[in-house]
């Protein structure tokens, strides 16, 4: 559903903002495409286009001559262009009477999700006398944040997920009983199978990841690189997906098991640190809630990684905390991160994100993650969280 201006002006003046330039070129701004509608590809988008929301009066679009009709289906007075110097004179009526305007940009790339509109834009509004900020926040109100429908679709992939991951884990427990050889990939290709028979569908198929292979957070077996599982060894399975459904949202989880009984110290003080970090940030965002007070993703994550970090395991923790869920399993919201990025994006009512602390090292390594979503006056994370190793 394309924008509704309404609600985009009195966003805007909540955050001091005299408009919102949303801008694409060839599908250079997948979020400008989805805001506008534009991202089913019925039309043809091979010419720049402009639509400029303000704070107050109607939307502005500038629009080039052979694809005039592509933002009809918007609110606003329309402008066409054709020559370079009839853009330049369009952008300069576009933005005349703004001062300071939102846009697809995040200053020194901090934030890549949001950097979309390319530096010679933002070179070209800022020639004009006006102040380019970030449309960050933004883009979580009107594309991050999840309707009743959005959330009920997370929910019963989150369902599926944990059904699916609870296979995965009894499939290793019937081999070992049977003391049949399985791999990595025989695991991942099963899941692979449960996901079509649960319904879900995802990008990417399962990382399933044994011992020192588990220490690479983003390792995925395939059928020509992969190992054995052997007995008394860690076994990671982090597994994202949705339903094929319009709107649906991602759900994203990991667990980690033990191919023996008991698990050495080392693995069970590695994954109790991180399922404390994880707990700590839990508790963080469900009292800030709760309270009404201010969040942001690097504090999030500045709470969890201080447990890993008080249990001398901070350079074990390579990743941030956690990221935004959506349409895409990183979605456009904010992230849990103040260690890859500064990520001082807002904790917004209605929007889903992941908790997902790690440690890996060149022998094995753990990780817990789950997914919260954010409402009006509580947070609640959606599934079970893994409290020890799963005994296999």
């Amino acid at each position: 559903m394309p924008l509704q201006v309404p609600a985009v002006q009195r966003a805007l003046k909540e955050d001091g903002l005299d408009a919102w330039l949303l801008y694409d070129f060839h599908g250079s701004n997948p979020i400008a495409r989805r805001l506008t509608g534009l991202d089913n590809g019925a039309k043809m988008t091979t010419r720049r286009w402009y639509y400029l929301i303000p704070a107050a009066g109607e939307p502005k679009k500038l629009v080039h001559a052979i694809e005039s009709h592509n933002l009809d289906h918007l609110p606003g007075g329309k402008r066409i262009y054709s020559q370079r110097d009839q853009l330049t004179g369009g952008l300069k009526d576009l933005l005349a009477g703004t001062k300071r305007i939102a846009m697809e940009y995040s200053p020194g790339n901090a934030i890549p999700y949001v950097s979309r509109v390319d530096a010679g834009t933002v070179d070209a509004v800022r020639q004009l006398g006006v102040e380019v900020a970030s449309s960050g926040d933004l883009v979580q109100r009107f594309e991050a944040v999840w309707s009743d429908e959005a959330i009920r679709s997370h929910m019963a992939a989150a369902e599926r997920l944990y059904r699916v991951k609870d296979r995965a884990f009894e499939l290793v427990r019937s081999a070992r009983r049977a003391d049949r050889v399985l791999t990595e990939y025989d695991v991942q290709q099963a899941m692979v199978g449960w996901f079509s028979a649960e319904g879900l569908i995802t990008d990417s198929a399962p990382c399933v990841s044994a011992q020192e292979n588990a220490g690479n957070p983003h390792y995925q077996p395939t059928a020509e690189t992969h190992r054995r599982i052997g007995r008394d060894e860690i076994l990671l399975l982090d597994l994202w997906g949705k339903l094929p459904d319009s709107g649906a949202v991602f759900a994203d989880i990991t667990w980690v098991g033990f191919t023996g009984a008991p698990a050495p110290d080392r693995y069970v003080k590695a994954f109790t640190t991180v399922r404390d970090a994880r707990d700590a940030a839990v508790t963080l965002v469900q009292e800030s809630a709760r309270s009404g007070r201010e969040l942001r993703g690097w504090q999030v994550d500045q709470a969890c990684r201080a447990v890993i970090e008080r249990a001398g395991f901070g350079a074990q923790f390579i990743h941030r905390t956690g990221h935004s869920l959506g349409l895409e399993v990183h979605g456009n919201g904010v992230h849990m991160d103040d260690y890859e990025t500064h990520d001082e994006r807002r904790l917004l009512p209605g929007t889903g994100f992941t908790i997902e602390p790690g440690l890996y090292t060149s022998e094995f390594g753990v990780r817990t993650e789950i997914n919260m979503i954010v409402g009006e006056h509580d947070a609640r994370v959606t599934g079970p969280m893994q409290t020890e190793l799963v005994m296999l």
